[in-house]
């Protein structure tokens, strides 16, 4: 689907061809969907833009059904049964939610089920953008641990440089593998020109910057090329590919790190640091230089420098008023004002990421 053209019933009809031949391979497939609000406008007729938040709603709950009933229609032609699975970061960002979501797709994997997968559009409001997609299908490959992810773009991977930019006598050149994504890749990923998305490739390189974490490879290739898919798993060299050949964080961190919304921020000195990277320990309250947003006890909290980069993230074992009382302090004092009741960690190493 697109600004300009909708849903394509072609391409679904497509799509679910290709998606037999894999099946025929002996391969598992997800399916992560976007496509609601663009059908609802179609049903809807609105051709304008700037549609409020309640619209775009609207146009999600009417084109959900219209999007599954087009999925349905064409898998039904090779004997293919699919089902709907929507979601929302509230579903992801839950533990026991996310595993009921994982130990569902898999129930539904192994009856021959292609689960499809969609933001729940109609329900959430911050999660409306497009390019949102990329981020849920990254999820959703760590969710199920899959082998591979494939993201269909409209162009043939990463470049070196924005290809839709001429420049005399220089072409660009696609990158055909990104084994660590640094700032350099997502400075060159964030200066698409695709009006149609959110980032863009931005999106689909951080996208893929999280499958790697967990050891996924990841293909951002064309989907506009009618034998990709086809392509992919005969062996041929298409796209780029995301992938490190390093081992993953085990699910918990992983769910820590790229599943949870980080409800404030900590500030950390030198010290405490070094010794969350190079030591492996948990971080203490005397490591602590400020306390950024108002969060409750077990949320999730990025973890940056004094230089303002990110380190990690983690589970707090205090609100944020507590840790404004207690910043900077040694265990004995905070012993004495808290009382026996309390925990030596801000954040214990078990429930900690360092990226």
């Amino acid at each position: 689907s697109s600004l300009e053209c909708g849903l394509s019933k072609d391409w679904v009809r497509h799509y679910a061809r290709q998606i037999k031949l894999i099946q025929d391979k002996g391969y598992d497939v997800v399916l992560v969907s976007s496509g609601a609000i663009m059908a609802g406008r179609e049903r809807l007729g609105l051709s304008r833009a700037d549609l409020s938040i309640p619209e775009k709603q609207a146009c999600a709950a009417i084109g959900q059904s219209f999007l599954m009933h087009t999925y349905e229609k064409a898998f039904e032609k090779k004997d293919i049964k699919v089902a709907q699975i929507l979601l929302s970061h509230d579903d992801l960002g839950n533990r026991r939610r996310y595993l009921n979501a994982k130990h569902t797709i898999e129930a539904l994997l192994e009856r021959n089920v292609i689960p499809i997968i969609n933001e729940n559009d109609s329900v959430t409001v911050e999660e409306i953008k497009i390019g949102d997609n990329d981020t849920l299908s990254a999820t959703v490959a760590c969710l199920v641990d899959a082998q591979l992810l494939i993201i269909l773009s409209d162009v043939e991977g990463l470049f070196n440089r924005d290809p839709s930019i001429k420049i005399k006598g220089e072409k660009a050149e696609l990158l055909s593998h990104v084994a660590r994504v640094n700032d350099e890749i997502e400075r060159t990923a964030g200066k698409s020109n695709n009006k149609l998305t959110v980032g863009g490739m931005y999106t689909k390189v951080i996208a893929a910057k999280k499958t790697m974490s967990f050891g996924i490879p990841t293909l951002v290739v064309n989907g506009l090329d009618e034998k990709v898919l086809e392509n992919i798993f005969s062996g041929k060299d298409v796209g780029t590919l995301f992938w490190s050949g390093k081992g993953k964080i085990r699910d918990r961190k992983h769910w820590i790190a790229h599943t949870l919304k980080p409800a404030g921020t900590l500030v950390v000195d030198a010290g405490a640091r070094k010794a969350l990277i190079k030591r492996g320990k948990s971080l203490l309250p005397a490591g602590l230089i400020k306390v950024k947003g108002d969060f409750e006890f077990g949320k999730a909290v990025m973890i940056v420098d004094e230089e303002g980069k990110e380190i990690g993230r983690g589970l707090v074992n205090y609100n944020s008023s507590d840790l404004l009382r207690i910043k900077g302090m040694k265990t004995p004092a905070i012993k004495k004002m808290i009382g026996k009741s309390f925990y030596e960690e801000v954040i214990h190493r078990d429930d900690l990421v360092i990226f």
